[in-house]
């Protein structure tokens, strides 16, 4: 995937979605420095957690965190758009934006292209959708974004978090995805 400024390309190989624990995930769209600084940071947090606790970070503690984290910092932000995914009891989805404004929702988008996705997320989301319909309707919205939006990177990475943990699909099965539309 590209990261981009305005119209230019900085980077032809950057990752949006990062594990930050067995079950829990970031995504950012922004400054990739404000992004990966903040990565490490909520690993290093959720490893500490994790030793002091004994289990995991729920999803909304690890969005909280990133929402006060960033509230914090919003005289000198970190210039980013977060969502912040995962699978403790069950799925769960945060948005939280640069001054820490937290809010849960079935599906978000964040990014140049957002208004493109979320036009194919409201229009075909279901509640009863199962993981790989969820998985093809992203894939869906990401590609229209990066067919309609000249700001928005090529390329499609996706993750699934479910019980059993986090797994990136590799690009062969989004390809597979992106063939069926």
């Amino acid at each position: 995937m590209r990261a981009t400024i305005g119209n230019m390309v900085m980077s032809k190989n950057v990752t949006k979605i990062f594990q930050i624990d067995e079950h829990l995930a970031l995504a950012g769209a922004g400054n990739v420095g404000d992004i990966l600084s903040l990565v490490r940071m909520l690993r290093a947090e959720t490893k500490l957690y994790r030793a002091r606790v004994g289990r995991e970070m729920s999803v909304k503690a690890l969005a909280t965190l990133t929402a006060n984290i960033l509230n914090g910092t919003k005289y000198f932000p970190y210039f980013g758009w977060f969502l912040i995914g995962g699978y403790d009891e069950k799925p769960n989805l945060y948005s939280v934006d640069m001054a820490g404004g937290m809010t849960e929702d079935k599906y978000v988008s964040a990014g140049s292209g957002m208004e493109f996705a979320y036009a194919v997320l409201e229009n075909e989301y279901k509640e009863d959708m199962s993981v790989d319909e969820g998985v093809k309707l992203a894939v869906k919205a990401i590609n229209t974004a990066i067919k309609r939006d000249v700001f928005t990177g090529d390329g499609i990475l996706v993750v699934k978090i479910t019980k059993e943990g986090y797994r990136e699909l590799d690009k062969k099965e989004v390809d597979k995805i992106l063939k069926t539309l």
